[in-house]
């Protein structure tokens, strides 16, 4: 081979390209080696920062170490009520999604009040119509549960409020991160259990739908709670089985004493004389808790009991006789006036050809059946069961030339706003006991309770059984 074509070729080893490629692996290795240096001194510059910040003394009031001296704060205080809320805090979560999967969100807009919820809004199954308690059950469990709960959450802020007031409040960034995931838990207990309050007494002062806050809050919290219990849970064990439950509840003022320091800094630098003992502090909270539910669970069960729902909505009895049970929201707070369920009144039915238009009594006069059932409302409350009559949905369905239904729109004649109109699901429309019902108890329905027509379909939430209807709209 000739010479110039030995010059064209790769280049040999120890040729020109060698050098090239030492020097480049050297510069290489010069710029990690300053950019190490580099990120050395910015670590101690910030340790450096920490340690001259840390010198800078706490404000005066609960910064400062000697502010809290309650001698019952400690680890296992704070982890009896932990305990509590670590199997109440998920019952809480679950029944407050089933309660949104009973609203059927997958139908669309028109049941779920709830936009731009992204995955957050999954929905796994199609609410059921058996058994006919079914969310009468499970939102009775989750508001009663939730007040129920509020000592127990106040309790468990006190025992551990001197962490909010650290000094400094961030120290480095993983301290920064801590401290925005103890914000999110406080925040998000606080907010979950204040607006759910708030909407048991029908108290909206918040601005904005209470289902959009409280649906979104819920999962910021359930978020944060569920980080919170894995980064606590075996400190939390640990706390418990440092003291025996039986011991401590049984020790009385004079022996009341501190535990050993712990490194969370719950327990005092500089304790004060006991006034109360653990057993007092935890029978405290739990006489709370039973007083609550005392004057809250009968709005749900009902009956004798309903007498001692104390903090049920007030004033949401219509007097006596057959349509003397519970509301929501009356006629006049819609806006429903006579003259809209007066003579001219219609039903008008839609499906395959031409619409069905119905008087009053012309539907009267139609087939009827009965059926027992409760009436129950997110906030809580609920009725026992309630004699209605009426026509089948599923009978107005084949009248409307769909009988193999598997959706229909309600209309009220309310003016437009939330659950003027609502979409049920073709196993709802299907079940005998789902009635446009006409009268209840042997009466007409009064206006309060949706004359001349309303919608009744056994397990579902009391604002989707619209009153007031005029369409029905049925589709395959």
């Amino acid at each position: 081979m000739a010479d110039g074509e030995r010059a064209s070729g790769p280049a040999a080893p120890g040729g020109s390209a060698g050098p090239s490629r030492h020097r480049a692996r050297q510069r290489v290795r010069r710029m990690g080696t300053a950019a190490r240096a580099r990120a050395a001194a910015l670590a101690a510059g910030v340790a450096d920062l920490a340690r001259r910040a840390g010198r800078i003394p706490p404000p005066p009031g609960p910064f400062r170490p000697g502010f809290w001296r309650s001698p019952l704060r400690g680890p296992w205080l704070t982890s009896v009520f932990g305990l509590v809320l670590l199997f109440g805090i998920p019952m809480l979560f679950v029944t407050g999604m089933l309660s949104y999967a009973a609203y059927n969100p997958g139908l669309g807009p028109l049941n779920d009040q709830t936009p731009d919820k992204g995955v957050l809004g999954f929905f796994l199954f199609a609410w059921p119509t058996s058994p006919r308690w079914l969310y009468r059950l499970t939102q009775g469990v989750h508001v009663t549960l939730g007040v129920v709960l509020v000592p127990v959450l106040l309790a468990k802020l006190w025992s551990v409020i001197p962490k909010l007031f650290t000094w400094l409040p961030v120290r480095s960034p993983a301290h920064a991160l801590e401290r925005l995931s103890l914000l999110m838990l406080v925040g998000g207990a606080v907010f979950e259990f204040a607006t759910g309050l708030l909407n048991i007494q029908l108290t909206y002062v918040f601005p904005g739908s209470f289902y959009t806050l409280h649906f979104y809050g819920a999962w910021v919290f359930g978020a944060a709670f569920a980080v919170h219990v894995v980064l606590r849970l075996r400190r939390m064990v640990r706390a418990l089985r440092s003291r025996s439950p039986v011991a401590e509840l049984r020790t009385d003022l004079a022996h009341t004493r501190p535990e050993p320091p712990d490194p969370d800094g719950l327990v005092p630098t500089a304790p004060a004389a006991p006034t109360m003992t653990r057993r007092g502090a935890v029978g405290t909270v739990g006489a709370g808790s039973l007083l609550l539910l005392l004057v809250t669970a009968g709005q749900s069960i009902g009956g004798r009991l309903r007498t001692t729902a104390l903090l049920a909505p007030h004033n949401r009895e219509p007097g006596s006789g057959p349509n003397g049970f519970q509301i929501n929201k009356t006629a006049a707070s819609v806006g429903v006036t006579p003259a809209h369920v007066g003579p001219d009144w219609r039903l008008t039915v839609h499906g395959h050809g031409t619409p069905r238009v119905f008087t009053r009594a012309q539907l009267l006069a139609l087939p009827r059946h009965g059926a027992a059932l409760p009436i129950a409302c997110v906030e809580g409350w609920s009725t026992a069961d309630q004699h209605w009559n009426g026509l089948r949905l599923a009978d107005l369905a084949a009248l409307a030339g769909v009988p193999r239904a598997t959706s229909v729109l309600v209309e009220s004649v309310q003016p437009p706003g939330p659950y003027s109109s609502v979409l049920l699901r073709g196993n709802q429309i299907h079940d005998p006991r789902s009635l446009l019902a006409l009268r209840v108890n042997g009466a007409d329905l009064s206006m309060d309770h949706g004359y001349p027509a309303r919608v009744i379909v056994p397990a579902n939430p009391g604002v989707n059984n619209t009153k007031w209807v005029h369409r029905l709209t049925f589709r395959a």
